[in-house]
């Protein structure tokens, strides 16, 4: 699956974006201007897509990686 496809998923099971993501994401403290926080853990972001989102480990990491700038919309 590509990343693309995971935020596509993600969209429509939350109705986020990757935008709305980030801007979720800076609600909860996880992240500021959509850039994860330093000390901020992968665990706390896929907790967070798993128990607030409910997303599976897979979609939450997805995450992770978006805020962490390790991949973007469009990889």
């Amino acid at each position: 699956m590509s990343f693309q496809a995971y935020l596509d998923t993600i969209q429509a099971k939350t109705g986020l974006d990757a935008e709305g993501l980030k801007t979720a994401a800076d609600a909860v403290g996880l992240s500021a201007g959509g850039a994860l926080k330093p000390g901020v853990k992968a665990g706390q972001v896929v907790a967070w897509g798993k128990d607030e989102l409910g997303l599976g480990h897979g979609h939450a990491m997805a995450i992770y990686a978006l805020l962490s700038g390790k991949r973007g919309p469009g990889d």
